[in-house]
């Protein structure tokens, strides 16, 4: 079967994971982290994309973000891709691929699920029992959100600026938020729709979005008949 084109719009929230090859460590220390960092702040500023949310972990990472034309969010993830291929390959006198193939990545409905994105993105650390408590692990966007310290990669979503009336009711918000964690159902719901690379959201929404792009958005685009119904 042929492998369907990456989705990606303009102005629409995308989760995005990239995995090391055959889980392989990506980043090995502090100096990795941060270079991987100063990356993603250099290129999303270049190309136009806006990172909500992150976590990067030793073999993976996730990203929340807004690309501002279509092309702005593959073309951050390629210059990202390769510049730190090289430097890994340089520091650690290796050759070869680090990447689990190409990156993956799914649009999400903002309303039902940008704030729960963001939460699943600030466990993944404690899912991995690497800390017991979000704002206990340094390589992601949390701290940020809960008042912790000031992340420039960071550009809240104004979806956030909804939680609060001031940045401290706000930072409370968010970190209760991610105390309460988010159900089953919605994990199941994100890892699925950013592994198989479809759209995330309501009928309505998903109905809407398909006016914009020829690009089947669901296993069963809302409006296109299976052939089992046709």
């Amino acid at each position: 079967m042929a492998r369907l084109p990456r989705l990606t719009l303009a102005g629409y929230p995308h989760h995005v994971i990239q995995r090391g090859n055959n889980r392989q460590p990506i980043c090995l220390d502090t100096a990795d982290f941060q270079f991987l960092l100063t990356l993603f702040y250099e290129n999303a500023r270049k190309f136009g994309v806006s990172v909500h949310a992150y976590v990067l972990m030793d073999n993976h990472f996730h990203l929340l973000a807004t690309p501002s034309t279509d092309e702005a969010l593959p073309k951050m993830m390629q210059a990202v891709g390769r510049s730190y291929v090289r430097y890994f390959n340089d520091r650690y006198q290796r050759s070869g691929t680090l990447w689990e193939g190409r990156y993956k990545s799914t649009l999400i409905e903002t309303d039902r699920y940008l704030l729960a994105c963001m939460v699943y993105i600030d466990l993944n650390p404690v899912r991995a029992g690497l800390v017991a408590q979000a704002r206990d692990y340094p390589w992601s966007s949390h701290g940020h959100y809960s008042g912790l310290q000031a992340d420039k990669l960071v550009t809240p979503h104004p979806l956030v600026w909804n939680l609060g009336n001031t940045p401290f009711a706000r930072e409370a918000a968010y970190a209760q938020l991610v105390q309460d964690g988010i159900s089953q159902g919605q994990q199941a719901a994100l890892t699925d729709a950013v592994l198989r690379g479809w759209a995330l959201g309501e009928e309505g929404f998903l109905s809407e979005l398909q006016k914009k792009t020829p690009r089947r958005l669901s296993k069963s685009s809302p409006g296109r008949p299976s052939s089992a119904e046709s």
